[in-house]
């Protein structure tokens, strides 16, 4: 019955249908252009985070090498004693400067 009414030319539910189509179709337009720009910067956030991650990382490389290199240009070693436990009692490392 809704068929055939409907089923005309120029009927007033096909226009209808017609423009809650439009409407749909903008409408999930407009969610998908929001959604692609709200993951384009979350890819652009992670990808500043890892490169600072990186070059924190480099540099904290870059310091462990050269205190190495400083620390085995003097001899190096220091006393300690076992006094028990977990307990360790180092001599000479004050003379260091």
């Amino acid at each position: 019955m809704v068929r055939e009414f409907a089923g005309g030319e120029k009927s007033a539910l096909r226009s209808l249908a017609g423009l809650g189509g439009v409407l749909a179709t903008a409408g999930a337009i407009a969610v998908g252009a929001v959604l692609a720009i709200f993951f384009a910067a979350t890819v652009l956030v992670i990808a500043l985070m890892s490169s600072a991650l990186l070059a924190l990382a480099g540099l904290a490389m870059r310091a462990r090498r050269s205190a190495r290199t400083r620390a085995t240009r003097r001899d190096g070693l220091i006393e300690a004693r076992h006094v028990g436990g977990h307990h360790w009692v180092a001599y000479g490392w004050n003379e260091r400067a």
